[in-house]
């Protein structure tokens, strides 16, 4: 059985050393535990870079400016062998927390605590970090300042949970046998849902999902598509909407997949491509699109009970002539 603990020990590391530097020292933090050549895989407008003095000037430079006394609330944390390739990965997700100070993207600072839900994968090799995925939900930190870019949403706003037993931050080794019935039910929602796609089924039964989900099962979703509750509440506040409101539906598979013990995450770049049809999140229809989507999953006995996903709603928009950052800061903060 493969041990990931010293992968998980580098990551908090790095974790612990990124919290306590600053805009002008963060530099030295990522050539400490990323290679030269590491590769970042961010939400709109971050996209791809390479190397750490890229991704530092890129992303976390502008982010410490911004936000300052910035903490990272993990709520999940696990480690683990992508099934699609066996490179080794540990994932991180929960909310950054920081004094919103000056601003960023466009968005207007409030000089108040503001929660950046974020998710982020990052890939290990020969004790460095050699790829990261870094999602966050710029949507919902818009929404926390009072700059809705979209309109009303089907599931609930909030700012969004961790696992219910309080078990998500997982330190100690896990045994095999666990991630596999987590992936094995993962696995089968994922082709239940490719079979759908198939058949161009946009409204299956509660019965359908119920082979994989739990009755009350719990899903967070982004910040323009909302939370739901229950089988029942999710088809109707989310899946069925945004079954109904895409066309052509294509899974382009992931970037990495795993699982430890009962909790299982992946990522794609892109996961979906399918054409609005209109509808969904309230929008019109569109151009032919694709969706950068996160993940993160909890297992309970043999269904799966609790999901967090992250879209890059920006990014999706864009692909279709909106760029709602660039809208935003030329309406709210010229």
């Amino acid at each position: 059985m493969a041990d990931y603990q010293q992968n998980k020990s580098l990551v908090l590391e790095y974790f612990d050393a990124l919290e306590g530097c600053s805009a002008d020292s963060v530099g030295a933090v990522l050539g400490r535990f990323a290679s030269d050549d590491c590769e970042f895989l961010g939400s709109y407008p971050f996209n791809e870079m390479r190397g750490h003095a890229a991704i530092t000037a890129g992303f976390w430079q502008p982010l410490f400016n911004a936000f300052q006394s910035l903490q990272r609330r993990q709520d999940i944390f696990i480690a683990g062998s992508s099934e699609i390739d066996g490179d080794q990965w540990v994932m991180s997700m929960g909310h950054f927390m920081g004094l919103f100070d000056d601003d960023w993207l466009g968005i207007r600072a409030t000089r108040k605590m503001v929660m950046l839900r974020y998710a982020e994968f990052n890939c290990i090799a020969d004790g460095k970090i050699v790829r990261t995925g870094m999602f966050l939900d710029i949507v919902g930190l818009m929404q926390q300042v009072g700059c809705n870019p979209l309109p009303p949403q089907t599931g609930a706003s909030f700012v969004c949970p961790g696992p219910r037993n309080h078990d998500g931050i997982v330190l100690e080794q896990q045994t095999e046998e666990e991630g596999i019935k987590t992936l094995n039910v993962l696995n089968a929602m994922i082709a239940d849902l490719e079979e759908l796609n198939k058949t161009g089924d946009d409204n299956c039964s509660q019965q359908y999902l119920a082979r994989t989900w739990d009755e009350n099962m719990l899903w967070y979703g982004p910040a323009g598509i909302g939370a739901s509750y229950t089988i029942p509440r999710y088809q109707e506040q989310h899946q069925y909407p945004f079954r109904e409101g895409l066309t052509g539906k294509t899974y382009n598979g992931h970037v990495c997949r795993f699982a430890e013990g009962n909790f299982a995450c992946f990522f794609g770049w892109p996961n979906l491509s399918h054409k609005p049809t209109g509808g969904l999140m309230g929008l019109p229809g569109g151009e032919q699109t694709h969706m950068r989507v996160v993940d993160v999953y909890r297992r309970e006995g043999d269904k799966l009970i609790e999901n967090w996903v992250i879209i890059d709603i920006p990014y999706w928009l864009k692909q279709q002539g909106l760029d709602v950052l660039e809208r935003t800061s030329k309406i709210l903060n010229p």
